[in-house]
């Protein structure tokens, strides 16, 4: 994201997303209005690719997640295998990401503001 303003205009007074949550290379909707609470927290993702790719070892510092507490709470993801304790979280239909993480041991998931659409 840009500046805050941008990221204010996306939550609403408790922190949850005040508009769905899409892929942005297909219309896939991943998250309803008020599914996941806005977090600021340092974590690095490989860049976006799409399965089958080389996925490389460049990675992108990323501070700005919508957290949701429950996978069961997407209305669609994808799920990418195991490393170090973390799932990385893709487009369920185009299967461009990673738009986020599933960390294993608190079993919350994350997604980059920065990876997907607001609308």
């Amino acid at each position: 994201m840009s500046t805050n303003n941008d990221i204010n205009s996306l939550k609403d007074e408790n922190e949850k997303n005040k508009l769905k949550v899409h892929c942005t290379f297909c219309p896939s909707e991943m998250l309803n209005i008020g599914a996941a609470r806005l977090v600021n927290i340092q974590f690095n993702l490989p860049y976006v690719h799409c399965k089958g790719e080389d996925e490389g070892d460049q990675q992108e510092s990323i501070t700005d997640y919508w957290l949701v507490d429950d996978i069961y709470t997407f209305e669609n993801i994808g799920v990418s295998h195991t490393v170090d304790n973390v799932k990385y979280l893709a487009c369920a239909d185009c299967e461009r990401g990673p738009v986020g993480w599933h960390d294993l041991s608190t079993k919350k998931s994350y997604i980059a503001l920065s990876r997907v659409k607001h609308e």
